[in-house]
């Protein structure tokens, strides 16, 4: 193959894994219920908060559909490509984020990542100092939506790359 082929071919990726289980359609009562969850966590938290918090819980949690779901919203709703890159290092790249959403990113890896045991104070009393308590249940009961989620994706595996932004699940 010339450079010019190289150049000038589209990449060839791996087949598709089969999606396992449509749960949504063998579970619409679940599904509706988690859609009215998903809506009622969404209120009284900025978008791109919540963005972002979907997105790094979607990288811990390896679930391609919904970091293609996610990542696709943030750009969409005028998200930085620098900072979704970011966001798997955000530790270690904590100047593009404010300290509100630092705390944010923080609180979602101890919520996520459960086996170290539970969510350490200072993580908690960080976090509450960026929010007020209804701001702060809320972020709580986002991170634990997209958890769900996740799990669902992830087991079902849901297929990524064929999310329009502005859909949802």
């Amino acid at each position: 193959m010339t450079n010019t082929e190289t150049m000038t071919t589209a990449p060839s990726y791996a087949t598709e894994l089969p999606v396992r289980l449509e749960w949504a359609e063998h579970a619409p009562e679940v599904y509706k219920a988690m859609v009215r969850l998903d809506a009622a966590a969404r209120k009284g938290l900025d978008p791109t908060l919540r963005e972002l918090v979907q997105i790094r819980a979607s990288q811990i949690n390896h679930c391609a559909f919904c970091l293609d779901m996610h990542t696709k919203d943030a750009l969409a709703a005028g998200e930085s490509v620098e900072r979704i890159i970011q966001l798997s290092a955000w530790d270690e790249s904590r100047h593009f984020y404010t300290e509100k959403e630092l705390a944010a990113l923080e609180l979602t890896e101890a919520v996520t990542v459960l086996t170290d045991g539970f969510v350490p104070d200072e993580v908690y009393e960080r976090a509450a100092k960026h929010f007020e308590e209804a701001e702060l249940a809320q972020l709580i009961a986002a991170i634990t939506v997209i958890n769900a989620w996740n799990r669902f994706g992830v087991t079902c595996r849901k297929t990524p790359g064929h999310y329009t932004p502005g859909q949802h699940a």
